[in-house]
């Protein structure tokens, strides 16, 4: 466990304007309980403050990080998207893994080609040249040829390509169990598993 601590330590949240901003409050909370987790750098898309509002009812830019928890967390660091001078903007700035929950089309094609016109294409485009991991969780269907070239220009560049696609195998009772499990799922990505996940168990003779 101390290995795990050591290597994920520094951790970028960014959410765009996809479907799906209940995983992103799921990720979020994760990242806040897990005390293997220093920091969050948190990053939401113009797009998104519409998808948030129309899905959770949540409104508001300064503070979302905030109402999405609950609560204030002294882990937790906000930056606007047009701050293309923040710190993780910075291939010195020593991020562990960045995750993008969920991944839009439009932030793909940017990451996948290169642009870097705001802050959360440009944290990507730095995970990937610095080698570091990048979680595209693409939430799009169904996925035309731009889409899939793109997730595989993205995906021989170094990122990870993580459709945000809930399991069934478990019996979720809610969308909330079924958001919660996928993000243990990417968790287990980064270095993070997570207390409580579901694990498949083959049969036993």
């Amino acid at each position: 466990m101390s290995e795990t601590r050591q290597a994920t330590r520094n951790i970028t949240l960014a959410v765009t304007g996809a479907s799906g901003s209940i995983y992103a409050a799921e990720m979020l909370r994760a990242l806040a309980a897990d005390d293997r987790v220093d920091h969050i750098n948190f990053v939401a898309s113009e797009n998104s403050l519409r998808v948030f509002a129309e899905e959770l009812s949540i409104s508001g830019r300064n503070d979302l990080a905030e109402k999405l928890l609950g609560s204030p967390s002294a882990k937790l660091r906000q930056h606007a998207d047009s701050d293309i001078g923040a710190s993780i903007a910075s291939g010195s700035y020593p991020t562990d893994a960045m995750i993008i929950l969920p991944c839009s089309m439009g932030t793909l094609a940017a990451i996948a080609n290169g642009l870097a016109s705001n802050l959360i294409h440009r944290a990507a485009d730095v995970c990937l040249k610095e080698r570091r991991p990048l979680i595209l969780c693409v939430r799009e269907t169904p996925f035309n040829r731009i889409h899939l070239r793109n997730m595989q220009l993205a995906s021989d560049a170094g990122a990870t390509i993580f459709p945000a696609i809930p399991t069934l195998y478990n019996q979720p009772q809610s969308t909330a169990e079924m958001a919660r499990n996928f993000v243990h799922r990417v968790l287990a990505q980064v270095g993070l598993p997570q207390p409580g996940a579901y694990q498949w168990k083959t049969d036993v003779d």
